[in-house]
């Protein structure tokens, strides 16, 4: 169980990560930038979505994992199309908790990666990932989270907070 920030009554709802299957997947029709419908069918690969408890039917946001070399790849992120902008959004926390659900994914690797999440971010969020998600830029485009950066996000995101 996660909890995100409903923005308009500032209350936290409840809400839980799935492993998304075709049919639960959200669309690019409905406004979403991936195709999650083919990411869901790719091998070697997982896809989650987040929803709420109280409208389980709407899909808050996706996340997209698969293991390279023995390192988890957040290979996509998104947040649904009414979760952005700072003032029409309906829910905050989705890509946070997101993000941390990753990093706690990873601690169940085994190897020198253990507790790492790496990915690929646009060059206009590189500066929002490091500075809202403790990420590192490695080279070029490719960011990580390091362990101890991960921790402190499942703290922050996948423990309810008072």
């Amino acid at each position: 169980m996660v909890y995100i920030l409903e923005t308009n009554s500032n209350r936290l709802i409840e809400a839980d990560i799935i492993i998304a299957e075709r049919k639960n997947v959200p669309l690019k029709k409905n406004g979403w930038n991936f195709n999650w419908n083919q990411l869901v069918q790719e091998q070697d690969a997982q896809t989650f979505i987040l929803k709420t408890i109280e409208l389980p039917q709407s899909v808050e946001g996706a996340l997209h994992l698969k293991v390279e070399n023995g390192m988890l790849i957040m290979d996509a992120v998104e947040i649904a199309p009414h979760n952005i902008g700072r003032n029409k959004k309906r829910y905050d926390y989705v890509a946070g908790c997101l993000i941390a659900f990753a990093c706690r994914e990873s601690f169940k690797l085994e190897g020198s990666y253990k507790g790492f999440v790496s990915f690929v971010s646009k060059t206009n969020l590189i500066k929002w990932y490091s500075e809202n998600y403790g990420a590192t830029l490695a080279l070029g485009q490719r960011m990580f989270i390091d362990s101890d950066a991960g921790e402190k996000l499942i703290n922050k995101y996948l423990y309810k907070r008072s």
